[in-house]
């Protein structure tokens, strides 16, 4: 579902895995290409190598990384165009599994690639899934992020059916959670009470911090490293 907050987590939960002094990758495999906006990255740098070079095969994966202001933060930026890969991608043979074979080149390289997908169910998302071993799901603390879960478990079943048996589930994460609001509340209740201890016990507050952060391209442990947003990705 959109908005509920995976770029947020993805460039967040990177930059602390970084600050920890664990190799790290982002892949924004957003076509809006919000995680690039979120750590700096000005779009003219990366126009003419981003990861849809890579998922075409124009380039490698390798010649589509950027550094951070974190050492050992990397990241693979998108733009706009990622858009027509979806459509480029259709009359690809193994058209699931571009992903998968682009990070041969570079998996040995860092100690996590975590991959920032759209906010759909499309050719994108499935050759993330198809790529990754095992995936997080953000979710808003509203009635109607349950129905967008039901549809990703769907699709995860049929990968794991079809192309990816090893895929697991990391857990959900649940975001922008405030704890004056009685919905709210109500909401994580029954995620806890129906998905158990697959619910990660940090729960992500509703911050302004973590708000204002990418529109100064810094992830939140450079902004504001006290901030309730700070402490919950480190946690």
């Amino acid at each position: 579902k959109g908005g509920v907050g995976k770029t947020t987590s993805s460039v967040n939960l990177a930059a602390c895995l970084a600050v920890a002094e664990k190799r790290t990758l982002l892949i924004d495999l957003d076509p809006q290409g919000n995680g690039s906006l979120s750590i700096g990255l000005a779009k003219e740098t990366f126009k003419e190598k981003n990861i849809y070079h890579a998922l075409i095969g124009q380039i490698e994966l390798k010649e589509a990384i950027y550094e951070s202001e974190l050492p050992f933060f990397h990241i693979c930026p998108s733009d706009n165009n990622l858009s027509g890969a979806e459509i480029e991608l259709v009359s690809l043979f193994a058209r699931e599994s571009k992903l998968k074979n682009a990070f041969k080149s570079v998996d040995k390289d860092y100690d996590y690639i975590i991959i920032d997908c759209p906010p759909s169910l499309g050719l994108l998302t499935v050759n993330a899934l198809n790529a990754a071993h095992s995936y997080i799901v953000p979710m808003q603390t509203e009635y109607l992020a349950m129905e967008g879960l039901a549809q990703l478990l769907n699709t995860v079943r049929l990968i794991r059916t079809s192309l990816n048996p090893s895929l697991e589930l990391d857990g959900i994460l649940l975001t922008m959670y405030d704890s004056r609001s009685g919905l709210h509340k109500q909401v994580a209740t029954e995620i806890k009470t129906h998905f158990g201890d697959t619910v990660f016990k940090t729960i992500i507050p509703r911050n302004v911090k973590l708000a204002e952060c990418p529109s100064f391209g810094k992830p939140i442990i450079l902004y504001d490293i006290e901030s309730k947003g700070s402490e919950a990705y480190l946690a």
